[in-house]
């Protein structure tokens, strides 16, 4: 049986047509969804970067009194120079609580004697003498020990903003990976489908010519 060259033609040029269109509908496809995949995966790295920015800007306020705290300590301990250490010593005995605890203190003591009749003994007057710098001695570790306190709140804050980084960049780095996984399987694809263009070109000369038709 034979056909006229217009029927090879025709139907040599509808399978490799329809090869053609499959084709370029894969590569289109593939492209597309890649793009896709590749838009989800970068909103997923903003949204993971938004959120760490959330967690370090809420957890600032901590973080930073912690380090002014652990400055402080090292003030009274002298590690900032004896200029930083008189001064923080300063602050404490010039507060409101150091005055006036010195002075119930003082009262305390000139009342006692008073009862007692030793206003004017020695035991009174050492006690006076010895009741600021003990007052301001206990002051100065109870500070010390409230500034470990803050200080230990702040270490647990920038603690928290370091597993927030540390969990933010597995994140990112894993929503990467998958777009990079995308892109290259879209090219993949892509190509996969572009290649099959010179097949379909082959596959219709070759029923072409299979129905008769002549170049």
């Amino acid at each position: 049986m034979t056909f006229g060259l217009s029927t090879a033609a025709l139907s040599s040029l509808a399978v490799g047509g329809a090869t053609l269109v499959s084709g370029l509908a894969q590569a289109n496809t593939a492209k597309s969804a890649a793009e896709t995949q590749s838009q989800a995966a970068d909103a997923g790295i903003n949204e993971t970067r938004r959120q760490f920015d959330k967690v370090q800007e809420l957890l600032k306020p901590y973080t930073d009194a912690g380090a002014g705290a652990i400055g402080q300590q090292e003030a009274l301990l002298g590690l900032s120079g004896p200029e930083a250490q008189q001064a923080a010593i300063s602050s404490i005995e010039g507060g409101a609580q150091f005055q006036t605890l010195a002075k119930q203190g003082e009262e305390a003591i000139l009342q006692n004697a008073s009862a007692t009749g030793g206003l004017r003994g020695g035991d009174t007057q050492s006690a006076l003498a010895e009741f600021r710098p003990t007052l301001l001695n206990g002051l100065i570790d109870q500070q010390f020990n409230r500034l470990g306190q803050v200080g230990q709140i702040g270490q647990a804050s920038a603690a928290g903003v370091g597993n927030a980084a540390s969990g933010a960049g597995a994140n990112i780095a894993t929503l990467l990976g998958e777009a990079g996984a995308a892109k290259a399987g879209g090219q993949l694809g892509v190509a996969a489908g572009i290649s099959q263009i010179p097949t379909a070109i082959t596959s219709g000369l070759g029923l072409y010519k299979g129905l008769g038709g002549e170049f």
